[in-house]
């Protein structure tokens, strides 16, 4: 297992050239038969892996939750990811990944680890139109020597513990009640997020705040909007800011990553005022200090609607993180 834990620092820093880790893994059959797919999740979630330790199952808990496992003097909720994407292992659940997202810590029970590769995000792409599972969030495309054509499905986290805990992902309106939209009349808010469920959320947040919103899936996806909406306001000799009030960007997106966004926006003379807020489930030291040294206006975790109020208002305010 040594081998799986490398310095979380050195992964942060591929951030800055739109590039990220992915942890490959296996979790059995599939639904209909054939060879094992290839999982991937984000090294950047990943905490340690362990082997199998004793489950204790809670009363009334039910699939895919396993039960609870101590690890390390902490009590974590065991999920049984092959049951989640509908695999059967063929040697059993042997490994634990413990993950800590969106401000809890959870483990995954997998049947086997394979590797960890590095990507550029540009070889990863929305998996919405091509996979027919709600889990799956984009498809990664390997060119290694060792796994040359081959395709890993990544994971929608955000998807599956709603699924598992949905009354722990509503989002609390009651918190934001009397916001009004700190946006200049007419403009709106772009927003950059490749997961479903979290886009879901955002909107909701966001329409609670009253601003208006453009959803996009893929950091280039805003990107090529963004870029669109500045030369129509050229033509019409209105700043950007009249037309774009902020854009709101989670870090690892498919085939650009919120990094790069922001990097793009805030290095283009006519984009650079543009207030923005990264929204993320990847948390930490690392990520706070790359939030600055893109030029970001603000950095807040998933999910707590009250504090990405906070953290909009005082962006729109110009604080610098």
């Amino acid at each position: 297992m040594d081998s799986f834990q490398k310095d979380i620092d050195e992964r942060a820093n591929l951030a800055l050239s739109n590039k990220f880790e992915l942890l490959l893994f296996r979790l059995g059959e599939g639904q209909h038969g054939g060879n094992s797919e290839l999982y991937g999740i984000n090294v950047f979630k990943l905490r340690e892996i362990v082997p199998m330790p004793k489950i204790n199952r809670a009363a009334g808990m039910k699939s895919p939750l396993l039960g609870m496992a101590n690890i390390r003097d902490q009590f974590i909720p065991v999920i049984d990811l092959p049951a989640v994407t509908g695999c059967t292992p063929q040697t059993g659940l042997n490994l634990l990944l413990i993950t800590e997202y969106a401000r809890s810590t959870q483990a995954f029970a997998v049947e086997s680890v394979e590797n960890i590769i590095r990507l550029d995000w540009s070889q990863v792409h929305a998996a919405e139109s091509g996979v027919s599972s709600r889990n799956i969030t984009s498809i990664a495309s390997l060119n290694s020597d060792e796994y040359k054509g081959e395709l890993a499905l990544v994971l929608d986290v955000e998807q599956i513990l709603y699924d598992i805990i949905p009354s722990g992902r509503k989002v609390d309106m009651a918190a934001i009640e009397g916001n009004t939209n700190p946006l200049k009349p007419g403009a709106v808010a772009i927003v950059a997020e490749d997961s479903k469920v979290a886009r879901l959320m955002l909107e909701q947040g966001l329409k609670g705040m009253g601003i208006p919103v453009m959803m996009h899936s893929t950091g280039l996806e805003a990107w090529e909007k963004i870029k669109v909406i500045a030369a129509e306001a050229k033509a019409a000799g209105q700043p950007i800011t009249d037309r774009i009030g902020m854009v709101l960007t989670d870090i690892e997106m498919p085939e650009m990553d919120g990094f790069t966004l922001t990097r793009n926006i805030k290095t283009d003379i006519t984009l650079k005022h543009i207030p923005v807020v990264i929204h993320s489930s990847l948390s930490g030291s690392a990520n706070e200090d790359h939030v600055r040294k893109v030029g970001a206006n603000g950095y807040v975790a998933k999910f707590d609607v009250k504090e990405l109020s906070q953290v909009i208002n005082k962006a729109l305010e110009g604080a610098v993180v």
